[in-house]
């Protein structure tokens, strides 16, 4: 008998425990059976192949909307949607979606639609064929027309009768995701849905998961580029080495880096002379004029933006711009991994 590894400790984060109280709250999981979208719980989950930990500990909520999934290559996003859409068994902790545990239950699939990051398509059939056989292991009512709809929604209407061996791979990716949706999943998992899609498909494909997590589904992308969960995610689960970094709206989690200054650019009707006003403020680490205005390190992000106004008032300055320079998910994330 085989001992199971033990789980990696946490990299050193002195945000993540706090950046866990930015997620927004969500509801307590639906009971089997009931037709509100499905709330996804992974409590404490670990998967192990051998003695490599994939997914270490990692407790999240997911409630409707889109939630982008956020990590470097190898991190374990992949492994983490395998395991809420029930491809493979948590090796330690529960997975749920609505409270029940997907593994081994073939009924979650008409909740939960997937999107791998593999090209998981027949070549020889066309797009037509691919959705509507989809739709028939559904046992959907009426295949043809579910098919439709979906290859509408993805825009490969105009060549759904064409072999999907003479798509591109953006054109891949969009039956890969109409054959998700065939079924009308309250539940949508997508690893790396964007790939190879061109500037345009990028924009529709967003503009389609932004409306269907708006209409109540919970939306699951993993990404490891930052300018697509930024433009796209509600809100953000950072997963670095097999472990949960950060959970919850980006800015919110930069705001609990309390360790680490915050940059903002401030400009005014006179900028040195609200440079002297803020060097006596104890919020303000350090101010450097530039051409584009005042370049102001803040140590707490509340303090100095309270304070601001009121210097800027006793000094007979005129703020005119005030803009958060490092408040970006890509600075939220070269901290968590490090970079």
């Amino acid at each position: 008998m085989t001992t199971p590894p033990t789980p990696a400790p946490a990299p050193h984060n002195p945000a993540a425990a706090s950046a866990a109280s930015a997620a927004p709250a969500t509801a307590s999981p639906a009971p089997a059976g009931d037709h509100v979208p499905g709330i996804v719980e992974l409590r404490n989950t670990t998967r192990w192949y051998g003695n490599v930990v994939a997914v270490n500990d990692i407790t999240m909520t997911l409630g409707p909307g889109v939630t982008g999934l956020l990590g470097p290559n190898g991190a374990g996003k992949s492994t983490l949607l395998h395991m809420i859409s029930g491809f493979l068994a948590p090796s330690r902790g529960t997975v749920t979606i609505g409270g029940v545990a997907p593994w081994r239950n073939p009924e979650i699939f008409r909740t939960v639609g997937l999107v791998p990051e593999r090209d998981s398509v027949y070549a020889f059939l066309t797009a037509r064929e691919f959705v509507t056989a989809s739709a028939k292991l559904h046992k959907l009512p009426d295949p043809t027309a579910a098919a439709e709809r979906a290859l509408d929604m993805v825009e490969l209407g105009d060549a759904a009768n064409r072999t999907i061996d003479t798509y591109s791979k953006g054109m891949r990716q969009r039956a890969k995701v109409a054959a998700a949706l065939v079924h009308d999943p309250r539940v949508l998992l997508l690893d790396e849905p964007f790939n190879g899609m061109d500037p345009r498909q990028r924009l529709h494909m967003m503009d389609l998961l932004h409306r269907l997590g708006q209409s109540g589904r919970v939306i699951l992308f993993s990404s490891h580029i930052l300018e697509e969960v930024e433009r796209l995610a509600d809100t953000v689960q950072v997963v670095v080495a097999g472990r949960l970094a950060a959970s919850g709206d980006y800015r919110s989690i930069r705001r609990l880096m309390t360790n680490r200054p915050h940059v903002f650019v401030v400009r005014t009707t006179d900028d040195r002379a609200l440079a002297q006003a803020l060097i006596s403020s104890p919020a303000v680490q350090g101010v450097t004029l530039t051409p584009a205005g005042l370049q102001v390190h803040a140590g707490d992000h509340g303090s100095f933006t309270r304070q601001l106004a009121v210097l800027s008032r006793d000094a007979g300055v005129g703020l005119r711009e005030v803009i958060p320079a490092d408040e970006s998910l890509e600075s939220v994330f070269a901290y968590l991994v490090g970079a």
